[in-house]
């Protein structure tokens, strides 16, 4: 996808001229998120032995994936031997003390664990994680030099009532005072009722809300992080609708579930780099 950004041009030493247009692209971004999956390590270093038969180019897309924390300092140098940079799942609101069971934004970035999610649904929903402590967490993440892959999205209900672009500028607006390192955040719109449903928002359907986000994002923000700022799509993502829904000027890649544990997760990642 692209977008087109107005550049103006200097007018000291040639005079008046308008400003002229050029397209700037978004590298496309896919993240896999393996939540508590799989089973065992041995598992994990077959499926990334899968993924190597299919190479891609780097250049073209990112990909970052999501390890359960016990394996992800096992699996990243094959991970990142691939081309692929490694996430944690979650992330502490709090900073370094008494605080059994979290790691946090500084441990991330001394174990060189470049990227967090922060803000998933299923984070939201079954651990009852609050607009304001996702808050807590970006700005740690930020603090750290840790990038944030952050999730927003809607219930079934909530999109049935009309409420969509409702609940995003909510989760949106929570962190917005958070954030100063606009390049160290992607946002990932993941529908809650289409994650692991075999759902999908239609093509339209997704565009019309990442076109809406960035809207937000203008005059929330500034024009040029609407512009600069990647949007994943996330829910049901599969090879077969991946390039479908990627046409559209808006998605700037996917955030990945239960696909990413298969060997065509490779098939996304190839789709994306040809976009």
């Amino acid at each position: 996808p692209f977008w087109l950004k107005l550049v103006q041009t200097d007018t000291s030493t040639c005079g008046a001229r308008p400003p002229f247009i050029f397209a700037m692209p978004r590298t496309p971004i896919v993240g896999g998120n393996w939540k508590c999956n799989p089973a065992t390590l041995k598992e994990a270093q077959k499926l990334l032995a899968a993924w190597k038969e299919t190479p891609f180019d780097a250049g073209k897309v990112e990909v970052v994936i999501c390890p359960t924390a016990l394996h992800i300092s096992t699996v990243k140098p094959d991970l990142e031997a691939l081309g692929m940079a490694v996430c944690s799942q979650n992330v502490s609101a709090t900073g370094m003390g008494a605080f059994t069971g979290e790691w946090n934004a500084e441990h991330l970035q001394d174990m060189s664990i470049p990227w967090t999610l922060i803000g998933h649904s299923e984070r939201r929903v079954k651990y009852g994680e609050t607009d304001e402590v996702t808050a807590a967490k970006v700005a740690q993440c930020q603090k750290a030099g840790v990038k944030v892959m952050f999730c927003i999205g809607e219930l079934l209900e909530e999109r049935e009532s009309g409420k969509t672009d409702e609940i995003n500028k909510r989760q949106l607006t929570a962190v917005l005072s958070a954030i100063s390192k606009w390049e160290d955040i992607v946002i990932a719109y993941e529908p809650v009722w289409a994650i692991g449903t075999g759902k999908v928002a239609t093509p339209d359907q997704a565009q019309e809300t990442h076109a809406a986000i960035r809207e937000f994002l203008k005059t929330a923000v500034s024009a040029e992080v609407a512009e600069n700022v990647r949007i994943q799509y996330g829910g049901s993502v599969t090879p077969e609708n991946c390039a479908e829904l990627l046409a559209k000027p808006d998605i700037d890649g996917f955030l990945v579930g239960g696909a990413s544990l298969k060997p065509t997760f490779m098939d996304i990642i190839t789709a994306c780099q040809g976009a």
